[in-house]
């Protein structure tokens, strides 16, 4: 059973997300903040996170940078209201990209496409 992190600073989204992606076979964890992200992922192994860009108070890009470089081997998906961060550089270090919707569908599917890419990878080493 893959482990996802979901991080989003809007309690019925982190809900609804969980909630959804158990339905789908995932075992998921959720963290309203980068800090608690962060203190999640300190000795627990997580195959993938789905990442807010607009946390509060909080950058999502910033946490997404910290993720690249302490956890490269985890990919993370970026999540959000605003389809403009797609041109931002600094997004372009996640592995996907969905605009967040009321209907998960899009974000199954980039769960789905990035989690086998990422066994894929494993599989050649």
């Amino acid at each position: 059973m893959n482990r996802l992190l979901v991080v989003d600073d809007e309690a019925n989204i982190r809900l609804l997300y969980a909630e959804e992606l158990k339905d789908e076979g995932y075992e998921v964890v959720t963290a309203a903040s980068g800090a608690e992200a962060l203190d999640k992922l300190q000795g627990s192994v997580f195959d993938l996170a789905v990442l807010d860009i607009k946390l509060k108070n909080e950058s999502g890009i910033e946490l997404l940078q910290k993720l690249v470089k302490e956890r490269h081997d985890m990919p993370v998906i970026l999540c959000s209201a605003f389809s403009c961060y797609k041109d931002d550089f600094s997004a372009w270090l996640a592995d996907g990209y969905v605009v967040k919707s009321g209907d998960l569908t899009e974000l199954k599917q980039e769960i789905g496409r990035v989690l086998a890419k990422k066994a894929l990878k494993v599989k050649e080493v």
